[in-house]
């Protein structure tokens, strides 16, 4: 997990929407007040309040698969979020159906040939 001092109500509400979650439902899985979510996503700029408050819900929203930037990567924009799971359950692919070429994918020498 990242720095919580750097995280703002901005990014902790777009979090909770991409997430999928309401603020009722975010609260009682961060084991924080809704009324305290309220007043977080609510800060202007960087959150205020209970450190152990703000890991909470950070804690919850990353478990729920939301990566939080803080915008000192190499590239354009500043802080944000990205999902890092997906948002419903993944699409299974028959092993099949993905591999063309059956005698390519099977290691037909000796372990240890290289190569």
């Amino acid at each position: 997990m990242r720095e919580i001092n750097h995280i703002t109500g901005k990014q902790l509400a777009a979090a909770r929407v991409l997430a999928g979650l309401g603020q009722v439902e975010l609260a009682k899985h961060a084991n924080v007040s809704a009324p305290t979510l309220r007043r977080m996503e609510a800060s202007d700029g960087q959150i205020k309040g209970m450190p152990n408050n703000v890991v909470a819900v950070v804690r919850a929203l990353e478990a729920a698969g939301i990566a939080f930037l803080d915008g000192d990567y190499s590239g354009s924009g500043g802080p944000g979020i990205r999902l890092v799971a997906p948002a419903r359950g993944s699409i299974d692919v028959d092993e099949k159906q993905m591999i063309q070429y059956r005698e390519v994918f099977e290691n037909d020498a000796p372990p240890g040939a290289g190569g």
